[in-house]
């Protein structure tokens, strides 16, 4: 699986519907993080919710979860704002703080702590079928990106197959460019940095390698 697009919107309804139904229409996943806790901010589970055309309800599944954490009588108002939930979306178990996210259609809504966020993610994953694994190989060159602008372009447009992308840098007063070769066949990505290597070379720029193989 392959992350496209990351977008920080902020906590404004319009913002969140108007960014979820685009990317939800692009993407094959969209994962939100934040934006589901018991304050008046926390908006992300009502803007989903008008964002499908559903009702957003109060989910007695969730309710049962966040008793897990706190006896019934503490689950005021603003604590059983974590229990709205979309209606026809499924939850997310929270083994952390109980408190849940939920998936509805190719949406996963989750907490915004990472340590959460990442514990919600490892919990859904099996679900998620990936395409084939990108791999990447890197090399550096110590010359100027508009001395290789020209051969790079060159060995870009042989091999559409492979992305190049290209990164200047400043190292203790030495600068220079590195080159990373991304694609899903090993052979490709390794045909492409060798490219690099040999247009380095035809300058007669010194380069570094940045490890063996693609990874």
């Amino acid at each position: 699986m392959r992350l496209n697009e990351v977008r920080v919107v902020a906590d404004d309804e319009a913002a969140i519907i108007a960014a979820l139904n685009a990317l939800r229409a692009a993407y094959t996943y969209v994962f939100t993080t934040g934006g589901i806790g018991p304050t008046h901010d926390d908006i992300t589970a009502e803007c989903i919710a008008k964002a499908f055309g559903v009702n957003l309800i109060l989910d007695e599944r969730a309710v049962d979860r966040l008793a897990r954490q706190m006896d019934r009588v503490n689950l005021n108002e603003a604590r059983l704002r974590m229990a709205h939930i979309p209606e026809g979306g499924e939850l997310i178990d929270n083994p952390i703080s109980q408190a849940p996210g939920f998936r509805i259609g190719n949406v996963y809504v989750m907490a915004g702590i990472p340590r959460i966020m990442q514990a919600m993610f490892d919990g859904v994953r099996h679900s998620l079928k990936g395409g084939k694994k990108m791999l990447s190989q890197g090399i550096d060159l110590y010359t100027g990106e508009g001395n290789i602008a020209a051969g790079l372009t060159e060995i870009q447009n042989a091999r559409l197959d492979v992305e190049i992308g290209s990164y200047p840098f400043s190292r203790k007063g030495t600068f220079g460019t590195v080159i990373v070769a991304r694609g899903t066949d090993a052979a490709r990505v390794t045909d492409a940095i060798d490219a690099v290597r040999a247009l380095a070379q035809a300058q007669g720029a010194r380069y570094e390698e940045s490890g063996e193989g693609p990874k």
